[in-house]
């Protein structure tokens, strides 16, 4: 066949698979945009990834060109992706209205968040509550770990990690800072004595995260001030590090808005010994348009926004208690 002819024949191939694409494809394509992972999008979809990649090829032919490519961190949607996204996310919008009563929408869906011990229990949580109250479709999973932002999603919508993550492709929100301060058991102290100055502290052991285990940089540097502590127990979970520091395992690198739930424990040198840190939430831009995942967002925001003192240390009880 000559090359006018095959030219010839495309163009006719072209005009016959050219065509509106279907909304079930589109519906396809948004799981895979907002995971990144045919294997997520099969999860959400409840269909196999087999199908999955023959709607996106559906999808790809309807439009006559790629709406996906591969990237590092998984699938990235395309110029062409992003504006038959947008096309999906109407789709999505126009369903989900019909299962709304007298004009009110109803959000469901699962929403999957990564974020650390600490985060989870004291924020995460409260927040998630008042959002299924509102919303008792949405359904949350919490994976906790401390660590760097995932280059892969991974079927995560949110992470939420310590100290400002260096990310492509992926939006950073920073939801608030919070203070880890040094604690001590009233009955360390008792025993051990208050340390009057950081030189003091070289005759405690630290109970903080281990170190070769740590991977998030600004938590690695925050035990810095007091290089020549010795280690005691030291754990990957931040509540182990309250517990050995009630039960007098040494003195505790810890969140103040966890130590300062316990009054057994008293913070030492407040004033020299006070690392500030931050929380960021990291997330797919095309996810955070996910209604029930906006809802999330906003709940967690809240929240962190209403624990500000708390998680800053500065709540007024404290002050009192460090004098008894």
């Amino acid at each position: 066949m000559t090359t006018f002819a095959t030219d010839i024949c495309k163009t006719a191939e072209m005009s016959v698979t050219s065509a509106t694409p279907s909304p079930d494809d589109l519906l396809v394509l948004l799981a895979v945009g907002r995971s990144g992972r045919y294997v997520s999008a099969a999860e959400e979809l409840g269909i196999n990834h087999t199908t999955i990649s023959r709607r996106i090829a559906a999808l790809e032919r309807a439009l006559g060109g790629r709406v996906l490519d591969r990237g590092t961190g998984g699938w990235e949607l395309t110029d062409l992706g992003r504006e038959a996204l947008r096309a999906a996310e109407s789709v999505e919008s126009a369903v989900k209205s019909l299962t709304g009563a007298r004009g009110v929408r109803v959000l469901e869906g699962v929403v999957r968040i990564s974020a650390t011990d600490g985060f989870s229990a004291y924020l995460a949580a409260p927040a998630i509550a008042v959002v299924q109250r509102l919303h008792p479709r949405i359904s949350v999973e919490i994976v906790t770990g401390t660590r760097r932002a995932s280059l892969q999603r991974s079927g995560l919508d949110l992470e939420i990690v310590v100290g400002e993550p260096r990310l492509r492709r992926a939006e950073a929100v920073r939801l608030g800072d919070y203070v880890l301060g040094l604690y001590g058991s009233r009955a360390y102290l008792a025993e051990h004595g208050i340390p009057a100055s950081v030189d003091d502290l070289r005759h405690h052991p630290l109970i903080y995260f281990i170190d070769s285990m740590l991977q998030v940089d600004d938590l690695d540097l925050a035990s810095g001030f007091a290089p020549a502590m010795r280690e005691s127990i030291s754990s990957t979970n931040v509540f182990v590090h309250v517990e050995a520091t009630r039960a007098a395992a040494g003195l505790g690198l810890l969140p103040c808005f966890m130590a300062d739930r316990h009054a057994d424990l008293v913070r030492v040198l407040p004033d020299q010994v006070g690392v500030r840190l931050a929380y960021w939430l990291v997330s797919r831009a095309e996810t955070l348009r996910r209604p029930e995942v906006a809802a999330v967002v906003e709940a967690l925001r809240t929240r962190v926004r209403a624990e500000a003192d708390a998680l800053l240390g500065t709540i007024g009880t404290r002050p009192s208690r460090e004098k008894r």
